[in-house]
């Protein structure tokens, strides 16, 4: 409730700025497209698929968690006034419905779930149930149960190409008479990013036991179904829980010794500690599975992409599987 009165107060105060002229000038009269991503994935693919013709922001905070993001007016202004808008249409930016309601848009928006294919988010054996989704759940842990369209596409490389390429297609429908230049950046991209695609798929080839505990969220689901990945977790993708029950981690330590997995996974930004926990227990180590959802300052600065990122993790899981 806070969150959206919060939000309210922000389009209030936008629609304020924009009566009294206070919106932010246009960029020096620059010929170029301004595109607005909410999560650093599709900031990635537009920068990549716009190239110097299109000026790409993140509306993301380096370092910062989008379940828990909250636009600023700034933000909102941006979003209103920029040529394409990318966001991605779960619900960790349902504030974005909202602001799309309220305000005049001047662009166009693209959801990146409307890219691919939808898979749903599950409670597998062992998870904590679901308390951020309206569905009915069962005491204890989960066995099974669905709970809503996994938001987080881009984990599949075959889908970050074919949204690079959606993202390159909405780019050149805005600018025809660049067309030319955001196909040939988007397809060599894409092409970077399906090269990508069939290492992961002849590393995993050679791996018997493809059994993945994360001591953390699960937001991997489109990885692990393309490779057909067995995982266990603490929590579902889109959980903002942190501290699982004592069942829980009892569950996953015990899959970990049962199995003899060699190592307990965690995703950036998290605290480890729940992972550190069952490896400890286990007698096993932890290794940081990078999910791309977001990046820190000092990776954004060093020129961190969906690319070198999953490159990290390919190396990782080589060393770790």
């Amino acid at each position: 409730m806070k969150k959206r009165i919060r939000l309210c107060a922000a389009l209030a105060l936008v629609f304020l700025l924009t009566a009294c002229g206070q919106a932010p000038a246009e960029h020096g009269g620059e010929e170029r497209l301004t595109v607005v991503a909410t999560v650093f994935p599709a900031y990635d693919f537009a920068r990549a698929a716009g190239g110097e013709l299109a000026e790409v922001r993140l509306l993301l905070p380096p370092g910062a968690e989008s379940h828990s993001y909250e636009p600023t007016p700034a933000d909102i202004l941006a979003v209103q006034e920029c040529d394409l808008f990318l966001y991605l249409g779960g619900e960790s930016d349902a504030w974005v419905e909202t602001i799309l309601e309220s305000v005049d848009m001047q662009g166009e928006a693209l959801r990146m779930v409307d890219c691919v294919d939808l898979l749903e988010e599950e409670t597998v054996e062992g998870m904590e149930d679901h308390e951020d989704h309206d569905h009915d759940h069962e005491e204890g842990p989960g066995l099974g149960e669905v709970v809503g369209y996994d938001e987080h596409v881009w984990t599949s490389p075959k889908n970050a190409a074919a949204i690079t390429r959606a993202v390159g297609d909405k780019l050149a429908e805005l600018d025809p008479a660049n067309a030319g230049t955001y196909a040939a950046n988007t397809e060599d991209y894409a092409a970077r990013i399906e090269a990508l695609d069939r290492e992961f798929a002849d590393f995993f080839a050679g791996v018997e036991d493809r059994t993945m505990v994360f001591g953390d969220r699960f937001p991997l689901r489109y990885f692990a179904e393309e490779f057909d990945i067995d995982y266990y977790a603490a929590f579902p993708g889109c959980s903002t829980q942190t501290e699982p029950s004592a069942a829980t981690i009892a569950f996953l330590t015990d899959k970990v010794r049962e199995e003899g997995i060699p190592t307990v996974w965690y995703i950036e930004f998290s605290n480890h500690l729940v992972a550190d926990s069952i490896a400890e227990a286990a007698g096993v180590k932890t290794a940081l599975f990078h999910t791309c959802h977001n990046v820190s300052a000092d990776e954004l600065e060093a020129g961190a992409t969906y690319v070198s990122l999953m490159e990290q993790n390919l190396k990782t899981l080589r060393e770790n599987l």
